[in-house]
């Protein structure tokens, strides 16, 4: 893909100008904008430090200063005073009107005739025709004009509509604030002047798919279609979603941002202030205030809520994000899913009616209709699949058992078969040196035509396991064994398993029927893995599963599939034994609560293990899941202070101290609390799977990187000494990270 030429250091240099001894910079763009400005600031500046050092008197200074402002007075005059902008009952032919916008494409047809295309926000497509017979008219000073100005410069255009272009099915009328009428596809007009309201400076080089670096970060929304178009659907996305929750009776209540720190299961961002040993906590998520709210009497709440974890980068997490965040009172687990069940489902209809999915390249992504132009009719028509609930409930046991994750991709054509049983020693001891494990498989079958090439299969097994991603590749179980069924081979590419192996994989067995009919092409897949319960989110052959699909798409072996397999996975285990990255919640039981500990029991039976077998417990945890993304989670919490306190001290074997930091929770329910349930849907990731994205960088208009750096503006910055001294902060003599003086724990006690 093409790259811009264009320097960052250059983009983001400044020069200083002199005005009257003082400097003032301006970037390398506006001294480009404004040549005459620069020539005449630079003189004058150097003539006013002349004067200054040789003494020449105080009158002359003054003279140039006044010249220079009025230079400035014309060149910001010249690019600050247009005219209004039209709207949309104006649009009508033969009128004039006038539409601000980017000059984007050119098409110099002769010297007597030219057309522009000009790019507005969220609009129509506008093309603009300037021509002229007699030179020296004022159609010809306008026909230059048009062909002067930068490419992709900001301009004010003003001229008569000689089309317009609407959907048939157009009925609605815009407010009369509205920049254009509802419906309208594209403007045809006749120029008859054109206004630059800056310029596009030429060190910046265009060319068709340029991507930009993150630190120009707004070139990149400027010019890629396909994240802009991303970015208008995001809040459309929101509002329907608000209009199903307030047809639902839903009350949205916005909760703090500086919170407290409170062990629910993340690493938290804290937040200094001026007061010594105290910081606030930026929140996880609403969890604790949306519960309070329950025995304040909300029946329904909802927000759009930011939310903040210190946690590892991946493609689709951040360290800040937003999530739809809900919570019913007298409700249990299944009425919140119902309801999610119909946010969701809603938003296919509503997408629908207001975009188009287009397909450019591999790339797919929502265009709204009245800004799609003539040539994404080329294009293969996509549209959102409606969406039937109930959607599948999959309980945790099952998904990992079927598809190896608790966030199972249904796309996917092909299910996880437990194969140990049948096959031969020699062949286990090849794949894993595991003592008694279990081993797994399953079976890939192209389809990309017929007849197909095994040869094909075995260049793409070849190739995958030599870019094999380094977890699965240092497994310490053994990476994954793939082969690949070929009738030129012995045993048809089987040999490793040996005849007796062979002759019972493909014998038909019940549960093993996916082995039974074998044809030239089929890849099956073994791993190995310890011989004990399922824990975590995934196993190797269910992460090989989603990789190996991934890759199979990608080169054609099996087609791209658009739809929306939505499933909620329940019953999880209350409880998950303690690990390396997530903190939990700081007891000292040796596991964490795997939701967070407000979540309460699946049944009386999930009770009564609480006290003989917690990490047996259950919980009524549920996930929503679609097409391998987890689009978030929810439960039914715990509403008895009793029992809530019960599950920290005795379950969880949490401090005194750690106990207390929930004390104000403890309170809300000792109030009489309702019983109550809820969800948090991640809405960056939600939008992201409705615009057909891997990454929900493409979704966020200024994303964090991997390290959580913004690098558009270049943050986190330093901190210097004196917002140390402010807030009682020290650096440590032998490292790098500040400590918050905090207070003893005796005195947080006391």
């Amino acid at each position: 893909m093409a790259q811009s030429r264009v320097s960052l250091r250059r983009l983001c240099s400044s020069q200083a100008l002199a005005f009257g001894g003082s400097h003032c910079r301006l970037p390398v763009q506006l001294r480009k904008t404004w040549p005459s400005l620069i020539s005449a600031s630079s003189a004058s500046s150097a003539s006013t430090v002349r004067l200054t050092h040789s003494g020449s008197s105080p009158g002359d200074a003054e003279t140039a200063q006044q010249l220079l402002g009025q230079q400035l007075r014309e060149e910001w005059s010249k690019y600050n005073q247009f005219p209004r902008a039209s709207t949309a009952p104006d649009f009508k032919d033969g009128e004039k009107v006038t539409v601000h916008g980017f000059l984007v494409r050119r098409r110099v047809k002769s010297s007597k005739l030219v057309f522009a295309d000009i790019q507005v926000d969220n609009g129509p497509a506008i093309q603009i025709v300037s021509q002229f017979q007699e030179p020296e008219s004022p159609e010809h000073v306008t026909t230059q004009a048009l062909r002067a100005i930068p490419l992709y410069s900001p301009v004010s255009v003003t001229g008569t509509v000689a089309k317009l272009y609407s959907t048939p099915e157009t009925t609605s009328t815009p407010p009369p604030s509205a920049p254009f009428p509802s419906g309208l596809t594209r403007i045809d007009i006749d120029l008859v002047s054109i206004q630059p309201l800056n310029a596009f400076p030429k060190d910046i080089v265009m060319s068709e798919g340029v991507q930009f670096p993150p630190q120009a970060r707004h070139l990149q929304i400027r010019f890629s279609e396909a994240l802009r178009a991303r970015l208008v659907a995001r809040p459309r996305i929101g509002t329907e979603m608000r209009k199903t929750l307030d047809d639902l009776g839903f009350t949205e209540v916005e909760t703090p941002i500086l919170f407290k720190s409170t062990p629910e299961g993340a690493r938290e961002f804290l937040v200094p202030t001026r007061r010594p040993g105290l910081a606030y906590a930026l929140p996880q998520s609403p969890q604790q205030y949306k519960q309070i709210l329950m025995s304040s009497g909300v029946r329904g709440y909802y927000q759009f809520a930011r939310c903040f974890r210190d946690e590892d980068l991946r493609a689709d997490r951040q360290p800040e994000f937003t999530q739809l965040d809900l919570e019913m009172s007298f409700a249990t687990g299944e009425d919140v899913m119902r309801t999610v069940e119909t946010i969701v489902s809603r938003l296919p209809a509503a997408l629908n009616a207001q975009f188009s999915m287009v397909k450019r390249g591999d790339d797919v992504y929502p265009v709204p209709k009245h800004s799609l132009r003539s040539t994404d009719g080329d294009s293969e028509e996509l549209r959102w699949p409606e969406l039937s609930p109930p959607f599948l409930r999959l309980p945790y046991q099952e998904a990992m058992t079927r598809f190896g994750s608790d966030k199972p991709d249904l796309r996917i054509p092909f299910e996880i078969r437990r194969v140990d049983h049948i096959l031969p020693a020699e062949f286990i001891s090849k794949i894993t040196h595991l003592k008694n494990p279990i081993v797994e498989a399953f079976k890939l079958r192209p389809e990309c035509g017929e007849p197909f090439d095994a040869k094909i299969a075995v260049k793409f097994v070849d190739k995958l396991m030599q870019n094999l991603p380094a977890p699965l590749a240092t497994n310490p179980d053994g990476a994954p064994a793939p082969l690949v069924f070929t009738t030129w081979r012995p045993l048809r590419g089987l040999s490793s398993l040996g005849y007796d192996g062979f002759a019972n994989l493909t014998s038909g067995e019940a549960g093993l029927e996916d082995f039974e009919d074998l044809q030239d092409g089929d890849i099956l897949v073994f791993q190995a893995r310890e011989n004990k319960p399922f824990s975590g989110g995934s196993t190797a052959l269910g992460t090989f599963r989603n990789f190996i699909y991934q890759e199979a798409v990608a080169n054609v072996l099996l087609p791209r599939n658009f739809d929306f397999k939505f499933l909620w996975v329940t019953d999880f285990p209350m409880f998950t034994p303690n690990n390396e990255t997530d903190p939990g919640q700081g007891g000292q039981a040796g596991f964490s609560a795997t939701h967070h500990p407000f979540t309460a029991p699946l049944t009386d039976e999930d009770v009564e293990l609480l006290a003989t077998d917690p990490l047996r417990a259950k919980a009524d945890h549920y996930d929503l899941v679609v097409n391998g993304v987890e689009l978030g989670g929810g439960s039914r919490r715990i509403h008895l202070a009793k029992m809530q306190e019960y599950i920290m001290r005795e379950i969880l074997k949490m401090t005194d101290q750690g106990v207390g930091q929930f004390s104000h929770l403890l309170e809300a329910l000792r109030a009489g609390c309702p019983p109550h349930a809820g969800f948090a849907l991640g809405f960056d990731r939600l939008v992201a799977v409705f615009t057909h994205t891997d990454s929900v960088r493409d979704v966020i208009a200024f994303p964090k990187s991997m390290k959580g750096e913004d690098l558009t503006v270049k943050s986190p910055g330093k901190i210097t000494s004196e917002q140390l001294a402010t807030y009682h902060l020290a650096f440590p003599k032998k490292g790098l990270l500040s400590s918050i003086l905090a207070p003893k724990a005796e005195d947080s006690q006391a």
